[in-house]
């Protein structure tokens, strides 16, 4: 039996996580509001702490670790923006933090997560299982491990997020979230369902790794293999047990996006938002922007979930 986070667990790590992490701001565009016909609301979490939403269930879980668990360290498996999230809760609170990163994780990333004390362990994510080399680690050392998303308190962490959203705009019609294991959009659908319960949650992820839509409309989890998709923080093989549980039961659809849509995105938003946004942090606009004849005159939502890009990678997607 999954024990299931619930909308209490999320108002609790709010609690938890104020004066910690960052109370992002909602911006938006006219520009954007004049394409899609309706009004746009982005919750930009490419200013959160380390760049990204994933501060948010690294220290709600952090924050409850007894004092061994503190002493033994944690460990946690990423490609990048849940490797810093972890590595920065756990020097704020004096833990120790092994992160396990893959080889071709972006460089900005992996030395961020060094720079913030993480031991960083490489692997191969093409042949190597980084949830089997975790689960090594801990055992070998007491550590206690934090997955990317398959985990309540990391799930009612992430949700955090869209509940300030609502607060601070009000009632959506619709509600658009990246995915990629499922953290934020379980957190967000928790969060969307007490606060805006007429609201449509949509998830979207990399056209080239669409195992959560598979999984949605299969009903039941699907893995895939590593996805190729400039989305890194959604190269995901599958949901986990308690995202899917979650997205099954509250999420209305999930929807996808190509790299080619990524790109375009990434330029709106510097040219004209001037914000830097990671292709992961453009899923949810991505798919807005393909459904604007169903949103015309709504109130929508836009989870942009991070801002980690390694800039010459960056200025290659700009240019060409």
């Amino acid at each position: 039996m999954l024990n299931l986070p619930t909308y209490t667990d999320v108002a609790a790590a709010a609690e938890r996580i104020a004066g910690k992490a960052n109370r992002t701001p909602v911006l938006t565009s006219r520009t954007a509001d004049e394409a899609l016909g309706a009004e746009i609301f982005f919750k930009c979490e490419n200013y959160q702490r380390m760049g990204a939403f994933k501060f948010r269930g690294a220290m709600n879980a952090l924050s409850k670790f007894d004092p061994r668990q503190r002493a033994a360290g944690v460990v946690a498996f990423s490609s990048g923006n849940h490797a810093q999230a972890i590595a920065l809760s756990a020097k704020l609170l004096g833990i120790p933090a092994t992160i396990i990163m893959p080889l071709d994780a972006p460089a900005a990333k992996v030395a961020a997560t060094k720079g913030y004390g993480g031991n960083v362990v490489t692997y191969d994510r093409y042949t190597e299982d980084r949830e089997e080399i975790g689960r090594r680690l801990a055992e070998q050392h007491g550590m206690t491990l934090i997955p990317p998303y398959d985990h309540p308190d990391v799930i009612a962490g992430q949700g955090t997020a869209a509940k300030e959203l609502i607060e601070e705009v009000g009632a959506l019609d619709a509600l658009f979230v990246c995915l990629g294991g499922g953290g934020l959009l379980a957190g967000s659908a928790l969060a969307a369902r007490q606060l805006a319960p007429g609201c449509k949650i949509y998830g979207v992820e990399p056209q080239a790794g669409n195992d959560g839509q598979q999984s949605f409309r299969s009903g039941s989890i699907v893995h895939i293999e590593t996805p190729k998709t400039i989305a890194d923080g959604a190269q995901t093989q599958h949901l986990g047990q308690h995202t899917f549980a979650i997205i099954r039961r509250d999420v209305d659809d999930i929807f996808t996006a190509t790299d080619e849509q990524l790109i375009a995105c990434m330029r709106f938003f510097a040219e004209r938002m001037k914000m830097v946004v990671e292709p992961t942090g453009c899923l949810g606009f991505a798919a807005a922007r393909e459904m604007k004849a169903q949103l015309k005159g709504q109130r929508v939502g836009v989870i942009v979930s991070g801002g980690n890009v390694d800039l010459v990678r960056y200025s290659e997607f700009l240019a060409g």
